[in-house]
């Protein structure tokens, strides 16, 4: 197998563009619910009570991701102090790590052109800056599978003291469950399993993959937090966590129960402009599959298991097979959710990055046109929706007043319109140079300029006012009132159950729906000082135990009232915390 050595400038570059987009302003925008609300909580309770072993959210049990990703929001709440920016640099880290080490290992295989193209396409589309920005598990889960599936493919074909790489293929997939559960082995598995049926390297993998060893190993590194949960809390673990795994592939939860058809678009538009190269690129290396199985077939050819005798288009192959095979893995799961594919964008872009360096070295590459019409043609499309994204809102905010009370009031201001025009001149030069062959690599820049160039607009126009006006405000009212609350009174959240306002007022919420007035009346029966946070509409819909509650805080549209009005109010209007959430 070819190997080429990293180059140090194209991968200084990529650790600092990555580092942009990943931390810019990171910690400038409230948590958004509910998943970051809830990690960013579970991670803070895990820092304030020291047990490295139990999740907890809002003081109960937390059984639904398991507690890799909170050790690590403690470490980061323990060094950068608790706010938006730790619970977050978890992701931002292993995104900026999985860019690196995706580089590594595609030049390693491919070259450094190659390497640098796979290594942007992977940094440059919605979805892995998204995941990257985020207080959930993804981008950390994408770090782990992509980890076991490259030691994998390295300890398997790569001889001397890189066949030691396979060892990476267990503890990748072991450090993936402790991430995000069951997935965290089924990704790595499912891929795996495909390549050496289709390739019939069974005899190869049982001489180098060490599977009694690797399986051991897997189990003595995810195996005692498992154990320890399980005698510990028993039934009330192993009943919740089946919920959370099975249950949630059998069945919708929390209403993600969208059509099959649901991971296509997202597929198109989160790994977009790449995802344009896409069809080509698997059908390229379906091409070649065939050609292989075909003289597999032949006699006195049988395929040769040595490392050395690895085709140049087999890694092409297995890039395949992870990605159709982790799609279908999800598409069959009855709960789907936009994140839950990332594992397999890395294979996408290695297939893209593969297919777009072979059209840039001949222009007769089939497919290549149609590639880049597609591509300009969703960018039309997308110009269009941008430009159209004001108007959308105006029509349809009155549908957002129960999350958002002042939707009807707030304006997307001129950067949906900027969007449309970046996009909309990027695409007309993207076809000008993607569809000459001598100026053809100029189109990937523009592309991938004009995706960055969006995005860091969408971070410094959009985000602020949207965190102004629909984030932050119930959160500083939470922060306020956790400041004035002793442990024995009680806080509810009535009709808004965001989670992060237990992140924001540092205690347990009673968190009542606003058609749940029986529960309502019942905690403030309880007596002692109460406070109430929630939308200002719905103030008279409160029964008359609450009359008198007396209004202390106001936030665009979300009050705060107490039965004590007595009230200290921050005075440090900035993040990081333990000050409350900025409004820009």
């Amino acid at each position: 197998m070819d190997r080429s050595s990293p180059q140090p400038i194209p991968l200084l570059l990529l650790f600092l563009l990555s580092s942009l987009l990943f931390f810019i302003g990171l910690g400038s925008m409230g948590l958004t619910d509910r998943d970051e609300g809830r990690n960013a909580e579970a991670g803070r309770e895990m820092f304030a009570s020291g047990d490295l072993v139990t999740p907890t959210f809002n003081g109960e049990l937390r059984v639904a991701k398991p507690v890799f990703v909170y050790w690590l929001m403690t470490a980061s709440y323990h060094a950068f102090g608790v706010n938006e920016f730790s619970a977050r640099f978890p992701s931002a880290l292993f995104g900026v790590a999985l860019i690196v080490m995706h580089y590594l290992f595609l030049t390693r295989l491919r070259g450094p052109t190659v390497g640098l193209y796979g290594a942007l396409m992977l940094l440059l589309n919605v979805e892995i800056l998204a995941l990257g920005r985020m207080a959930i598990t993804d981008s950390v889960l994408i770090f782990f599978t992509t980890l076991s599936l490259y030691s994998f493919w390295l300890g398997l074909h790569e001889s001397g003291s890189s066949r030691h790489w396979i060892w990476g293929f267990y503890v990748g997939m072991a450090l993936a469950t402790l991430t995000k559960g069951p997935v965290g082995f089924a990704v790595p598995l499912i891929t795996a399993l495909l390549y050496l049926a289709a390739t019939r390297r069974w005899p190869l993998f049982w001489e180098r993959g060490v599977p009694l060893a690797g399986t051991l190993l897997f189990f003595i590194l995810a195996g005692p937090w498992y154990t320890a949960m399980l005698l510990i809390h028993g039934d009330a673990y192993s009943t919740e966590a089946q919920v959370h795994t099975v249950g949630r592939f059998l069945a919708p939860m929390e209403g993600h129960g969208v059509g099959w058809w649901f991971y296509f678009p997202v597929l198109l538009l989160g790994f977009y402009p790449w995802s344009s190269f896409l069809p080509a690129g698997l059908y390229r290396a379906y091409v070649s599959w065939r050609t292989f199985r075909t003289r597999q077939k032949q006699p006195h050819t049988l395929p040769d298991s040595r490392p050395t005798e690895v085709s140049h288009d087999e890694l092409d192959w297995f890039m395949g097979f992870w990605i159709v095979g982790v799609f279908i893995f999800f598409s069959l799961s009855s709960t789907r959710l936009p994140h839950y594919i990332g594992p397999l964008f890395p294979a996408c872009a290695i297939l893209a990055a593969s297919y777009w360096t072979q059209g840039l070295q001949d222009t007769s590459t089939k497919g290549l046109r149609a590639s880049i019409h597609f591509l300009t043609g969703i960018g039309y499309l997308l110009a269009i929706g941008f430009a159209s994204a004001p108007a959308l809102f105006s029509k349809f905010s009155v549908k957002m007043v129960k999350e958002f009370p002042l939707a009807t009031q707030f304006d997307l201001g001129p950067g949906p319109y900027i969007g449309a025009l970046i996009v909309l001149l990027a695409m007309g030069l993207v076809g000008y140079f993607g569809l000459n062959d001598e100026k053809r690599g100029l189109a990937f820049g523009v592309a991938g300029g004009a995706l960055a160039s969006a995005f860091l607009l969408a971070i410094l126009t959009i985000v602020p006012g949207l965190n102004r006006y629909a984030i932050a405000p119930p959160q500083e009212l939470a922060y306020a009132a956790g400041l004035n609350l002793d442990p024995g009174d009680q806080l509810i959240a009535f009709g808004t159950t965001r989670p992060s306002f237990a992140f924001y007022a540092r205690r347990t919420v009673s968190f009542i729906p606003h058609n749940e007035l029986d529960r309502l009346r019942t905690a403030l029966g309880k007596g002692g000082r109460t406070m109430i946070l929630l939308p200002e509409y719905l103030r008279d819909t409160l029964p008359a135990e609450a009359a008198g509650f007396q209004p202390i805080l106001k936030r665009h549209g979300f009050l705060l009232l107490d039965n004590r009005p007595m009230l200290v109010v921050p005075q440090h209007p900035a993040f990081p915390l333990p000050h409350p959430p900025k409004s820009p």
